[in-house]
């Protein structure tokens, strides 16, 4: 199986796409392929996961320069 970089959620849409069709063609085995699409779900939630802080972070930013802005 070729390396590939999974960075964003279409990245790993795209890769559980080609492990099913792996799956179908029978060029991968089905537990391999269900191991693989159990480490891209893992995989999903981290990237939600630094998305959604790196929003709260945003927000808290920009609420902080309201309220300063507020004071003066």
């Amino acid at each position: 199986m070729a390396k590939r970089r999974l960075k964003t959620l279409e990245d790993i849409r795209r890769y559980l796409s080609h492990l099913i069709l792996s799956i179908e063609s029978g060029n991968l085995e089905p537990g391999t392929g269900g191991r693989l699409a159990y480490i891209a779900s893992i995989l999903i939630r981290a990237i939600e996961g630094s998305e959604l802080e790196k929003r709260v972070e945003e927000l808290e930013t920009a609420l902080s320069k309201e309220k300063k802005s507020k004071h003066y």
